[in-house]
């Protein structure tokens, strides 16, 4: 039962070098394997996960200012930490959807938790923080407001 379903709801269209993708339409989503996407690591046909979308980068590898060497060594793969350690640009990211082929299948997906952020503070450094730094703040501007009604008072 598990392999009917896994063969109704995978594409299984062929995954040779020759065949051109489209980009997926609103509501006609192709949905690939892993074992899929691994076939397509070579310069002649290579294609990426990232945030679990599926790119055929096949086109652009020539055109990467980082050189294709950087793609082909994710191609095939999931290359999202990579794609993200770099930090590219807007403009790129809109670039990488021109590529968009399909989506990862559900199955295929990590099941990471969120990850959290957990900003920690000691208790001394915010109950001294909190009211050592607006004391200060306040005592400057005593001072110069006394200073500046004495200097105008004299005169």
């Amino acid at each position: 039962m598990g392999e009917e379903m896994e063969n109704n709801s995978i594409n299984t269209n062929s995954t040779t070098g020759d065949e051109k993708h489209q980009p997926a339409e609103d509501g006609d989503v192709k949905y690939y394997t892993r074992k899929q996407i691994q076939a397509h690591n070579m310069s002649k046909d290579a294609w990426l996960i990232i945030h679990d979308k599926v790119y055929d980068i096949t086109c652009f590898l020539e055109e990467h200012p980082g050189g294709e060497e950087v793609l082909l060594e994710q191609a095939g793969s999931d290359a999202t930490e990579s794609f993200e350690d770099v930090g590219h640009s807007t403009d790129a990211r809109e670039m990488l959807e021109q590529y968009y082929i399909g989506e990862l299948h559900e199955d295929d997906r990590k099941r990471d938790c969120k990850k959290e952020v957990y900003i920690t503070t000691s208790k001394e450094s915010s109950s001294w923080s909190t009211w050592l730094i607006p004391a200060v703040a306040v005592a400057v501007v005593g001072f110069m407001y006394r200073y500046y009604m004495l200097e105008h008072k004299s005169s």
